[in-house]
């Protein structure tokens, strides 16, 4: 089961991730902030960047998350042989 071990925000509203099996995925996790949970995040980039990775998935300071199988796979889980895509970026996460 791929978890997230890894994140860095890169602009208000990108993640980049790297999982468990040392792949990096980028999301752009803006349509996912709606609802009371997500105000500040979606209204500040400062606390949008406040993340880090915890128990396989991204939580932030204030106590939001959001499901690992989403950011992982943009939507439910998918078999796990399958990989999902990847960006090839030379940073140091």
């Amino acid at each position: 089961m791929l978890r997230i071990t890894h994140v860095q925000a890169r602009n208000h509203g990108t993640l980049l991730l790297r999982l468990s099996n040392g792949q990096q995925v980028e999301r752009d996790v803006r349509p996912l902030l709606t609802g009371p949970a997500f105000t500040q995040l979606a209204a500040s980039p400062q606390a949008f960047a406040a993340c880090d990775a915890e128990f396989g998935t991204v939580v932030w300071t204030d106590g939001a998350d959001l499901c690992p199988d989403v950011l992982i796979w943009g939507g439910p889980a998918r078999d796990a042989d399958m990989a999902p895509e990847s960006v090839d970026l030379a940073v140091a996460v």
